[in-house]
């Protein structure tokens, strides 16, 4: 990759500017944001996700070189917004930071693969996971780079 794959966490997500409006009017309610534990249950699962991340042979070196205490900053601020929650994420967009990695599918979904892992280690019903995935699902067209 020309880059570090520093700005792939955001999408992660986490993945989340350009959805994080969209969510934030489809989502009148905190109700996701409680369900993933309120601020502390989003501390713990992106510690989870970033330590798994990190292992991860398809994705570690893609964060190894990252700030990763920001990064795990950025995305529990992401999933706030969607999830309903009083946060405001105030990261790049995906689009222009993902512009230049040469992102592919398969990075995508491994890092969608990490996350379920997180969620699961945290006991995130699958319900409640797949109401979150939905919400960052569209991000893969800003974050995957066109062939």
């Amino acid at each position: 990759m020309k880059k570090s794959l520093l700005s792939f966490a955001f999408a992660a997500a986490g993945l989340l500017m350009a959805g994080s409006a969209l969510a934030q009017s489809a989502s009148n309610n905190d109700q996701l944001y409680k369900a993933f534990g309120e601020k502390t249950g989003l501390v713990s699962l992106m510690d989870d996700f970033m330590t798994r991340l990190l292992a991860d042979p398809r994705t570690g070196p893609h964060f190894q070189p990252a700030n990763q205490q920001h990064v795990k900053e950025q995305l529990v601020d992401q999933f706030c917004v969607l999830g309903g929650g009083p946060c405001v994420y105030k990261g790049a967009d995906m689009k222009s930071s993902h512009a230049e990695l040469d992102i592919k599918k398969s990075d995508f979904h491994a890092l969608v693969e990490v996350l379920q892992l997180s969620m699961d280690a945290k006991g995130i019903p699958f319900a409640t996971q797949n109401k979150m995935l939905a919400l960052l699902a569209p991000m893969h067209r800003d974050i995957i780079t066109p062939q």
